[in-house]
């Protein structure tokens, strides 16, 4: 491992992408420290304690925490992320969009373009309502979060909001272009793994004031262990469906017969599923922060993490996102159609419905087991904070995305050693991305 580090300066053009995106995190994390005018911090922070396992406290998760201080980082990077999303499912609702995606490189331009104005779109209105929500929030002691309000408040506040995301979007892509994993990832994981050594310093507190036994604590670290080998042994499963090319002749060109396969991932899905149900279960509970209605917080108490409701309706939503994502950025149709078109076929299965047909009962069982997976992960942090009392949330969201991201980043990198006869990070062994 020592090895393969020092090796990674010893190529010019990886040692310059890699300080280049550390180069950049570091100017992220120093964002994530620049105020918001208008705001008593202190009165923030009180409120945002009385605010976790509501949608905020998930917001804050992707930003780092700076959408606790409120900086000018608040709105983080999920802006650029739901429009992405967004664009994503038009591609499939929307022919003209579809008809762009089909496009090439310069449909694919057209979409990023497109994709960067709903990012703006969204932090407007999202800056808009996070201005509107501080004037409302009062801290412990009844105290204003914003002194002075008014519209010059709110304009300001969404004119620093705004341009903070739209800086972080163009961290992120210039990362993706002169440094080495996907930018826009590797701020989210700069944002979720900040937090490890706060985590750190609150169980060694706990361990030593009695409040966390030794063996508890001994007992969640292999658990974790388990957990994190587990995720990356999923992240990189797949099904591989054997697909035979026959002899062919296009043009003056003869090809030959040709094996190939298509590779099925179990979880298809990503971290999409997992992030869609948090933001619908967690909105009762963010609403309640807000309005005192006797009705709305027992439904925002029934819904925070760790209580029964929330498991099960958590697990439900996982489920059907699973299944509803996949269904949207895989086609067996089409698929099927693309692999009928270059003389290829499924052995056994006769080509067009049929193979479209066994492609879709694999890919549902797939799903299915992808859902069970990505639910045991994301439910089990609220159980062990409900049963150990730990300080930390471990698993869910948040690990999925670490993980992953690590795994494509640790990939990249041992393919430029491996191109330029450089052992890779773990001798004998080939790391694979989740790609």
């Amino acid at each position: 491992m020592l090895d393969a580090l020092n090796n990674i300066f010893k190529i010019p053009e990886l040692k310059k992408r890699v300080l280049f995106s550390l180069a950049m995190l570091i100017v992220y994390r120093i964002g994530c420290h620049i105020p918001t005018p208008g705001i008593d911090r202190i009165a923030l922070s009180l409120f945002f304690k009385q605010a976790q396992g509501t949608l905020l406290g998930l917001f804050d998760m992707f930003s780092g925490g700076a959408l606790e201080r409120l900086t000018v980082f608040a709105l983080g990077i999920m802006p650029y992320i739901s429009s992405s999303i967004i664009f994503q499912l038009l591609t499939v609702v929307v022919p003209a969009i579809e008809k762009l995606s089909k496009e090439g490189e310069s449909g694919r331009k057209k979409i990023i373009q497109y994709t960067r104005y709903g990012t703006i779109v969204l932090s407007v209105v999202q800056g808009l309502g996070i201005a509107i929500g501080l004037e409302s929030m009062r801290g412990a002691a009844g105290e204003l979060v914003v002194p002075v309000q008014g519209w010059s408040f709110r304009l300001m506040t969404v004119l620093t909001l705004t341009a903070g995301t739209a800086f972080i979007m163009w961290l992120g892509e210039q990362m993706s272009e002169k440094g080495i994993g996907n930018g826009i990832s590797l701020i989210i994981f700069a944002g979720i793994v900040v937090r490890i050594p706060t985590a750190l310093v609150n169980t060694g507190k706990l361990l030593s004031a009695g409040q966390l036994s030794l063996f508890v604590l001994i007992f969640v670290l292999a658990l974790m262990f388990v957990v994190i080998a587990g995720i990356v042994f999923v992240e990189r499963g797949q099904r591989r469906l054997p697909i035979h090319y026959a002899k062919r002749v296009v043009g003056l060109k003869t090809y030959n017969a040709q094996s190939s396969h298509l590779p099925l991932k179990v979880n298809m899905a990503g971290v999409i599923p997992p992030i869609f149900a948090s933001s619908i279960i967690m909105f009762p509970a963010t609403i309640a922060n807000f309005i005192n209605v006797p009705w709305v917080q027992q439904i925002a108490k029934n819904l925070t993490p760790g209580h029964w409701a929330y498991n099960i309706l958590f697990v439900a939503f996982i489920v059907f996102f699973c299944y509803f994502y996949t269904a949207v950025t895989f086609n067996p149709v089409d698929v099927a159609e693309n692999i009928k078109k270059h003389g290829g076929y499924i052995p056994g299965i006769r080509p067009g419905k049929e193979t479209s047909e066994f492609m879709d009962t694999v890919l549902t069982r797939l799903t299915f087991a992808g859902a069970i997976y990505i639910s045991v992960v994301c439910v089990l942090p609220s159980i062990l904070i409900g049963k150990f009392n730990l300080p930390f949330y471990f698993g869910g969201t948040a690990l999925l995305i670490a993980i992953g991201v690590g795994m494509d980043t640790v990939a990249q990198i041992e393919s430029h050693l491996i191109t330029r006869n450089y052992e890779g990070f773990l001798k004998g062994v080939r790391i694979r991305g989740r790609k």
